[in-house]
């Protein structure tokens, strides 16, 4: 495999510490594939999009077959911070509107309200037990007065796409909403998502696309993709899977040369997250955020955080351009001043649960569900930007369809993404971005 980041980053090591692994108890890996399968259907990556994907082919009666290099959601769908929401595109509605059209823009917002609702669909109908809460959608906290400014255009804006009705919080009216925070300047509450775990959700799909039928392949690294007539297969280790349709679905855990078409068209990044013991009444009340809503702040270098059932609390940012073990004790270390600075009554509370892993961009900052450069019968999913729970299980659901030739994707959706520059090192490209984020972000 050609990555970009140091070996570590894609080892056991960034997910040592995560949280979601104290809750539920994941199940024996199935055995890696050994010797030939075939399959109408191969897909490469057992997370939200891969499993959506299955799951959906199968159903139909399609005979699928997943190969995950590690275990069911063992990258970012095993690890992120649990947020069912809007979005999957960095770039800004302006400046999507600008390149694609209103029309264009109205099936992006149709597609974002629709991947929400999917996954709520896929809980209820599978009995999928995720710990549901914060059932009234997420909050966004303005960490400037000049940001709060902002929401009473933004709201209205919102209003219009979503079709709902978008709430504007005042300064003063952040502690009786139960959103205090020194560094919190007015809030804009959008009624759409939910949060959960993760790790039951990913696992649940799992358990859902095999009884549909579908095979999973764990442990089953694929090594090399090659075209033999009509027939894709796909090198593993012990064996190989041959398959007449190929959906890749690996996301911020992609690789340069499988195929060679992916080189530099993807971008991972990373984001952390910590987690701390369960906090006591007293203590949340000293803090006064009392909200178990779903919150993220107005910086480029956001940071995400919520008030969990059982009053743990989660505690998410991006940021980090290296992989290594060290880098990621930096990342710890920054991860905590940042908490510590903004919930500050908590500066002493414990944090046992600290991980990391890849969200993955595009250059155009926006997602692709798409063909596979040119291989016919071949598709992709990728780049989420760190908001793939929803739109990846959607995208899953888009790419089971266009292997079927049922389903059509929405236009902002469809365009191919262009190569970053530098190609290999192209990482090289964040610290100069989150530098000038971060100036922005003090602006």
């Amino acid at each position: 495999m050609r990555r970009i980041y140091e070996d570590h980053g894609y080892g056991e090591g960034p997910v040592a510490g995560c949280y979601w692994d104290t809750t539920v108890a994941r199940p024996a890996r199935t055995p890696p594939i050994s010797g030939e399968a075939t399959a109408e259907v191969a897909v490469i990556g057992a997370g939200y999009t891969g499993l959506s994907a299955a799951l959906h082919l199968a159903r139909t009666g399609v005979d699928v077959a997943v190969m995950e290099a590690e275990g069911v959601g063992w990258g970012a769908s095993g690890r992120n911070g649990g947020f069912v929401c809007l979005g999957g595109a960095k770039a800004s509605d302006a400046a999507l509107t600008r390149r694609f059209g209103t029309e264009a823009m109205a099936g992006w917002h149709a597609a974002q309200k629709a991947s929400v609702a999917l996954v709520a669909d896929l809980l209820e109908q599978h009995g999928i037990a995720a710990d549901i809460h914060s059932e009234q959608g997420e909050t966004m906290v303005a960490h400037r007065p000049r940001d709060f400014a902002e929401f009473r255009d933004e709201a209205a804006a919102l209003a219009h796409a979503y079709g709902v009705r978008v709430d504007v919080i005042g300064p003063s009216e952040l502690s009786g909403e139960g959103l205090a925070g020194p560094g919190f300047h007015g809030a804009l509450r959008l009624p759409i998502g939910f949060a959960f775990n993760p790790l039951k959700y990913v696992l649940g799909l799992a358990a859902a696309a095999r009884d549909a039928g579908a095979r999973i392949f764990e442990s089953s690294s694929v090594t090399a993709i090659r075209r033999e007539g009509a027939r894709y297969v796909l090198e593993g280790a012990q064996g190989q899977l041959i398959a007449g349709k190929l959906i890749l679905a690996t996301n911020g855990y992609s690789s340069d040369d499988l195929p060679d078409w992916m080189a530099g068209r993807y971008l991972p990044a990373q984001s952390a997250v910590l987690v701390t013991r369960e906090l006591s009444e007293g203590e949340i009340a000293a803090q006064g955020w009392t909200s178990d809503g779903m919150a993220y702040d107005t910086r480029n270098l956001l940071h995400y955080f919520r008030l969990m059932p059982n009053r743990c609390f989660l505690f998410g940012m991006r940021g980090g351009t290296r992989a290594g073990p060290s880098a990621q004790r930096d990342m710890q270390r920054r991860i905590r001043t940042d908490f510590e600075a903004m919930f500050p009554a908590w500066a002493e509370v414990e944090t046992p649960h600290f991980w990391s892993g890849f969200v993955c961009l595009a250059r155009g900052l926006r997602p692709y569900v798409g063909p596979l450069g040119d291989w016919p019968d071949a598709w992709a999913g990728f780049a989420w930007h760190g908001n793939g729970v929803a739109l990846g299980t959607y995208a899953g659901r888009l790419l089971a369809g266009l292997a079927t030739g049922q389903a059509g994707v929405p236009a902002l959706m469809a365009a191919p993404p262009e190569r970053f520059p530098f190609g290999r090192f192209r990482r090289l490209l964040l610290p100069a971005a989150y530098a000038w984020y971060g100036l922005s972000d003090r602006g």
